[in-house]
């Protein structure tokens, strides 16, 4: 994979290559009556989010999200470009399932459809794609981003570390052991929509203990936020990131141990 965040500019001068679709993940609604990228398919954050027991978390299940992206002509010999109007994080969760079932060339628009349509084009006309035969698959082992409870646990005893990507009200009010805050939000550049430059991310993270010769593991309450802080760091080259899905929903049920109280100052979590 090359950028796994690319700039409008380079969406827009791909439109017309047939090897590169566009995945809108917004309501169906708001793609219909607010307009879209031109050629984008509708792929509604809803569909490929399970609340039931199909797999762990929140995701769908291999032989859903298969049906879901064949339907969509969503095949995996494509580059995915997927994009939303929340700033990417509802992108990026889709990014990561897809990664999670086995696709491999995928990508975050930076910036949001409302930064898209300042300077580009945009189609109020529907695309009904050509369905295609996409295979179930999952991909498990150490090429998965996902990690388990028992990995969680080897963070917290010291074993990586472990990054909260909520806000600061919640991760006061209980997070795991250990672990730095980092909202996910301390990406976005507010004027672009889009994430900010490496430079300043890299800064970030780096005050945090967030540094690439460490494995991180990332967690929030459902994972969804902590799906645009991995794309992001898988941007600025880190290579050992974990997503534990199953999240703090997982870890409570599991009576997993909680910490409570603002993150302790001198680079690891809390706002100066």
């Amino acid at each position: 994979m090359d950028e796994i965040i690319v700039d409008a500019s380079w969406l827009a001068g791909r439109l017309d290559d047939p090897d590169v679709r566009v995945v809108d993940v917004r309501d169906a609604w708001e793609y219909d009556a607010l307009g879209h990228v031109p050629g984008a398919v509708n792929v509604p954050f809803d569909a490929f989010r399970s609340d039931g027991d199909a797999d762990a978390g929140h995701l769908p299940g291999a032989e859903a999200f298969a049906d879901l992206l064949g339907e969509a002509g969503l095949s995996r010999d494509r580059t995915l470009v997927a994009y939303d109007d929340t700033n990417g994080v509802f992108a990026a969760r889709f990014l990561v399932t897809a990664l999670v079932y086995g696709y491999e060339d995928v990508r975050l628009l930076n910036g949001d459809f409302s930064s898209w349509k300042r300077e580009h084009e945009v189609s109020d006309e529907g695309v009904s794609p050509d369905p295609v035969a996409v295979v179930p698959e999952r991909v498990t082992g150490r090429d998965s981003p996902l990690v388990d409870a028992e990995r969680v646990r080897a963070a917290v005893a010291g074993d990586g570390v472990l990054v909260d990507t909520r806000d600061r009200e919640e991760y006061e009010a209980g997070h795991l052991p250990g672990a730095v805050r980092f909202d996910w939000t301390e990406a976005v550049d507010p004027g672009t929509r889009g994430v900010k430059d490496r430079e300043t991310l890299r800064e970030l993270f780096a005050d945090r203990g967030v540094t690439p010769d460490h494995p991180v593991i990332l967690y929030c309450n459902t994972a969804r936020r902590l799906s645009h802080t991995y794309v992001v760091l898988r941007w600025l080259g880190f290579r050992d990131v974990g997503i534990y899905e199953g999240s703090l929903t997982e870890w409570r049920a599991r009576d997993g141990e909680l910490v409570t109280g603002p993150a302790p100052r001198g680079g690891t979590g809390e706002d100066e």
